[in-house]
């Protein structure tokens, strides 16, 4: 056969055993199948280990999650703690009320709303929660912010979160309350000194609120325009107190004006009204009788005041107290020369305010004078006043007294 006969011969299929060994050298294509099956197993089995191990931490989050909001397993701790007045903004919102009627209304109300970053860090930091975020989460589910009031809480751990937003309120009984007693005679600035000492409120507060809020009581209207912290001098009635540390100023000025409403009776202020004065006249000589007092003789010196006051021929109306002068001075030397409205010894009639908050006594004695002739008085060696019709009598008593003579 020729060469070209050959090349149209069809070739000859190799030999069965020549496939396999064809087969049994090539077999590529039957490995790649197997690995891909055994990837895709080792796949399946890496994606439900990664499954269970997000499951479980996500249960372990969970339960320690859990645990924080509940209260559970935690160590035992107590912290004070202050939600200051600042965090507080205000907010208008309408609110639906019901009348004994049975008719509604839509009202709108101002509520405080807290800031609840500020509340879950100052928990955080005294160890009172751990995890922020969460307690955060719960509070804006249930409206915390609008629960919580300015105070001092004593707050535990025992205390799951529901049980501290509660405890952080208006009426909670984990409010600490500060006992406060006031002297009778203390100044203004000398109460609200005291009240910022027992942690009730900050001086610059109370003398803020004292000179711009608009108190509620008639006999505050028109005796001082508001902006003068001075308006109040004599009307924060001197007693025992129990204040919630951290209070509103609002409210602890509330407290002692209403104390003073009590005590100053419409017996009182009828007997006022029959001399021709006013409640606030009465106060500022309450509280120069308050100053001046040895203890035993309020009516008497309020004797000598409404007789310097009304008999005006015989003292050009000047009641020469000298309490009136260190009031304003602030020193303990009196200084008749003093330029000042509260100068006594210069200004005819009542200084401009009260110079002490009264106390009871005081206040009667202001409005139920003894009935006498004595225009001066002096104490003396003994420490109890004496009484004079003239001021010759009253120097020739002082040249006898050692008191005098020593300064």
């Amino acid at each position: 056969m020729s060469q070209e006969e050959n090349r149209y011969q069809p070739r000859r299929a190799a030999p069965a055993h020549a496939q396999s060994r064809g087969e049994a050298s090539g077999q590529r294509p039957v490995k790649r199948r197997r690995r891909r099956r055994r990837m895709g197993a080792l796949g399946a089995l890496i994606y439900v280990a990664f499954v269970l191990g997000i499951s479980a931490l996500l249960a372990g989050l969970g339960w320690t999650w859990a645990c924080d909001l509940l209260a559970l397993n935690k160590q035992e701790h107590t912290a004070v703690i202050t939600l200051p007045e600042e965090i507080f903004t205000q907010e208008e919102r309408k609110v639906e009320r019901t009348a004994a009627d049975g008719t509604s209304e839509t009202v709108t109300e101002t509520i405080s709303v807290a800031d609840m970053d500020y509340v879950a860090d100052l928990l955080s930091e005294n160890g009172l929660i751990e995890y922020k975020f969460v307690f955060k989460t719960f509070a804006s589910l249930t409206h915390a912010k609008y629960k919580l009031s300015s105070g001092t809480y004593e707050l535990s751990t025992d205390m799951d979160y529901r049980a501290l937003i509660t405890s952080m309120g208006s009426s909670s009984g984990s409010r600490m309350v500060a006992t406060v007693t006031i002297p009778e005679g203390m100044t203004q600035a000398q109460i609200f000194a005291l009240l910022e000492a027992k942690g009730v409120s900050t001086a610059d507060k109370l003398e803020e609120t004292a000179a711009n809020y608009d108190f509620k009581f008639s006999f505050l209207k028109g005796v001082l325009p508001l902006g003068d912290a001075k308006r109040l001098e004599g009307y924060l009635f001197p007693d025992t107190y129990e204040f919630y540390m951290g209070e509103d100023p609002v409210s602890v000025l509330n407290k002692m004006i209403l104390r003073f409403d009590q005590i100053f009776t419409e017996e009182m202020r009828q007997a006022m009204t029959d001399q021709g004065m006013s409640i606030n006249d009465a106060v500022i000589i309450a509280s120069m009788i308050e100053k001046e007092t040895d203890g035993s003789d309020q009516r008497r010196i309020s004797s000598v005041i409404y007789n310097r006051l009304t008999n005006t021929s015989a003292t050009n109306g000047l009641l020469n107290i000298d309490a009136t002068i260190l009031y304003a001075t602030g020193g303990t030397v009196v200084d008749t020369s003093a330029d000042t409205p509260y100068n006594t010894y210069r200004h005819a009639g009542l200084p401009p305010t009260a110079i002490a908050n009264p106390g009871a006594d005081a206040l009667r004695a202001a409005v139920n004078p003894e009935s006498t002739s004595y225009y001066y008085y002096a104490l003396g060696d003994d420490g109890v006043h004496h009484f004079f019709k003239t001021h010759q009598e009253q120097l020739s008593f002082i040249a006898t007294q050692e008191r005098y003579r020593n300064g």
